[in-house]
């Protein structure tokens, strides 16, 4: 329809030059050449200034709104610490993005991790690279990406926030993003990865924006890293109530705009897809805001605004993967789901086994991005997504309602994959970092505060 629409205006442009019986002038071609390249143009600036105001979004819910929605949720003397942990990474993993980060996220086309095609960004300029997006400079689709790798390691700190030392915590990082999101980042989105559906891998997942990526990566290695740092002096016993929640509702709403760059800037392009993940994201997280909320209402008595923004980020977490794929009423019925399943992983599941997850990483974002994951399977149509096609051009089923029930086994294994990769990798790396330098913070220092002990610096000065 396209084409037609493009040859349709061409004609009608064309028409006042050519009467009847006369001979079509001779630069008709280069009059239709030159149409057809100014609307390739057109397209191009349109789908590169969206991609740029995503890329900035995107950021922007690392810094300011991850570090002030995690800072806000620690006591008082660790707010600087806390919010350290989100700031300083735009810059570390930036620096090892462009060394080779990049490259082994989007270089080759091996089932596992990529290669150094694009090492220190060599090749990388305005020119497009056809293989991930075709209308844009692969400049912007390189920094797009870049800024999903920015806020995946700042999402584990939620997990060992008040008790793991500032140069531990860069160097687990650093070799966190080598070792695990580098690979998983191939393996789903990059071309020939063994999860990527929509370039020819082995056991074909649906991951629009990052669930397995992003959210299951992160919180299962947040759960690693509270599980083995232990728990922080005197918890359970201690109260350990958030120090200001109006600053971590400042990060939530931060959070909720910048996340219609995280999903629907991951269609690559300002088309009718981004405005589906658009709509899927914002009715995904409004309903699990909503069910947190009443849960909670009917739980414990009273709905909490912290109840209501941590709703919120377990929404947005659980339509992440499916945003690009589904309808807005099953986004809805994800982001419910999410509200009640993440409510239960935070309120009864902590509790039972007793681990300290500080700030929820995994109960939202574990637990969460890999019930997102599942419902894809189940909810994924080619209505709203076509472009998985076989070689004959043919639009594919996606998901149980397009009644391809296979799916949902294909997300459990990607889930199963990223929760191993995970695990594993989280594991090796805290063992070689508690070996060298050390994890955690002594006793004095963990009663004294992060912010004094690591920065000596203060989150709050009230003296006149």
């Amino acid at each position: 329809m396209k084409h037609l629409a493009r040859i349709g205006t061409v004609l009608l442009l064309a028409m006042p030059a050519i009467l009847p019986g006369q001979t079509p002038p001779a630069d008709m071609g280069a009059r239709i050449t030159a149409l057809e390249a100014a609307t390739k143009s057109a397209q191009s600036a349109g789908d590169n200034a969206w991609m740029l105001v995503s890329s900035a979004l995107v950021l922007m819910m690392t810094a300011p709104g991850l570090a002030l929605f995690y800072g806000g949720l620690v006591r008082r003397k660790n707010v600087l610490g806390t919010m350290m942990h989100s700031f300083i990474l735009m810059a570390v993993i930036t620096v090892i993005w462009a060394v080779v980060g990049y490259s082994l996220a989007f270089g080759g086309s091996s089932p596992l991790v990529g290669n150094f095609q694009f090492a220190m960004l060599d090749g990388v300029g305005t020119a497009p690279n056809a293989d991930y997006a075709g209308t844009i400079p692969q400049s912007t689709f390189m920094v797009y990406q870049l800024m999903f790798a920015i806020i995946t390691p700042a999402l584990i700190s939620g997990a060992f926030a008040e008790r793991m030392k500032f140069s531990a915590m860069l160097v687990f990082t650093v070799l966190w993003a080598l070792l695990v999101y580098f690979p998983m980042a191939h393996m789903v989105w990059g071309k020939g990865g063994l999860l990527n559906a929509f370039s020819g891998g082995k056991i074909p997942c649906f991951d629009f924006a990052g669930g397995t990526v992003v959210h299951i990566t992160s919180g299962v290695s947040a759960l690693v890293c509270a599980l083995y740092l232990g728990k922080r002096l005197g918890y359970p016993t201690t109260p350990m109530k958030p120090h200001n929640l109006v600053i971590s509702t400042i990060g939530a709403g931060l959070l909720w705009v910048g996340w219609f760059g995280f999903n629907a800037g991951s269609a690559l392009a300002a088309s009718g897809l981004a405005s589906s993940a658009f709509v899927a994201t914002h009715f995904g997280a409004a309903a699990a805001t909503l069910v947190w909320m009443f849960v909670e209402w009917i739980d414990a008595g009273k709905p909490s605004v912290l109840g209501a923004i941590s709703g919120c980020v377990a929404g947005l977490v659980a339509i992440t993967p499916a945003s690009g794929f589904v309808k807005p009423f099953p986004a809805m019925v994800i982001g419910a789901s999410a509200g009640v399943v993440c409510y239960f992983m935070v309120t009864r599941v902590k509790r039972k086994f007793g681990y300290d997850d500080a700030l929820d990483a995994f109960g939202v974002h574990g637990a969460g991005g890999t019930l997102g994951a599942i419902l894809t399977g189940v909810f994924a149509t080619s209505f709203i997504n076509d472009g998985l096609k076989d070689a004959a051009g043919k639009v594919q089923p996606l998901g149980m309602v397009d009644g391809n029930g296979g799916q949902v086994v294909n997300q459990l294994i990607g889930c199963a994959i990223a929760w191993g990769l995970a695990i594993v990798g989280s594991l090796i790396i805290l063992k070689i970092v508690d070996a060298t330098i050390g994890l955690r913070i002594t006793k004095e220092q963990e009663m004294e505060g992060l912010d004094t002990s690591m920065h000596n610096e203060e989150g709050y000065i009230f003296e006149a």
